[in-house]
């Protein structure tokens, strides 16, 4: 599928694009934009472009800018948007996706007026057809241990046949291979490659080898 560009001539993504790219996005919590820059490139490194930065912590604008603007073969987003404001303040930071923890019209209809491809999270087939309607259909199933897991997906395979999933909250290493192996799962998230000690340490080798070790679950399908 051809990408289109900006008019900085950074290729754009939809929201499926963002997903197929890799079979693990990372979920990145950063309190010290020092370490942002670094992570992206042990990340990369790695295999693992798509790169998903959370707004929880006061940092977390300014390590999507440092990313966006130091690390050009990063495609760094912003997680945890809730709100109109907080896709207009990814997109000012220079992310290239969004990712919500559930889904409202609101944010929905921000991050399509930006042009932000958006993962909106989901947690039941009511969520999954609020977003349908407004036009998504690759979303973000979270919490998705506590939401059912394997068996919530499995579920879904029949009503949801067209819809695509990045399961994310409860994923590790030991299960990632059995979300990956459904046929409506296209990646998952987690936050197992950037474990909060080794970013403290400054750890850049481990993070590359979680990271490598994530990129290759593509390959164990």
């Amino acid at each position: 599928m051809a990408l289109g560009h900006d008019a900085a001539g950074a290729a754009r993504f939809t929201s499926l694009q963002v997903m197929t790219d890799t079979p693990v996005i990372p979920v990145i919590v950063l309190n010290d934009r020092a370490h942002a820059v670094p992570l992206a490139h042990a990340l990369i490194a790695g295999g693992i472009r798509m790169l998903e930065v959370t707004l929880r912590t006061p940092a977390a604008l300014a390590c999507i800018e440092a990313i966006a603007r130091e690390v050009p073969e990063a495609v760094v987003g912003a997680g945890t948007v809730r709100s109109a404001a907080d896709a207009q303040a990814a997109v000012m930071a220079g992310a290239r996706f969004a990712v919500s923890p559930g889904y409202t019209h609101g944010v929905g209809k921000a991050c399509r007026d930006l042009g932000l491809p958006l993962l909106p999270g989901v947690a039941t087939g009511s969520e999954i057809m609020a977003a349908h309607e407004d036009g998504y259909m690759a979303l973000k199933f979270f919490p998705a241990l506590q939401a059912g897991g394997l068996a919530m997906l499995r579920a879904w395979q029949g009503p949801f046949g067209d819809v695509k999933f990045c399961p994310t909250g409860g994923i590790t290493a030991s299960n990632a291979r059995e979300f990956l192996a459904l046929s409506n799962v296209v990646c998952v998230g987690g936050s197992w490659l950037t474990p909060a000690e080794a970013v403290v340490r400054g750890d850049w080798a481990a993070i590359t080898q979680l990271a490598r070790e994530g990129a290759a679950l593509r390959r164990a399908r």
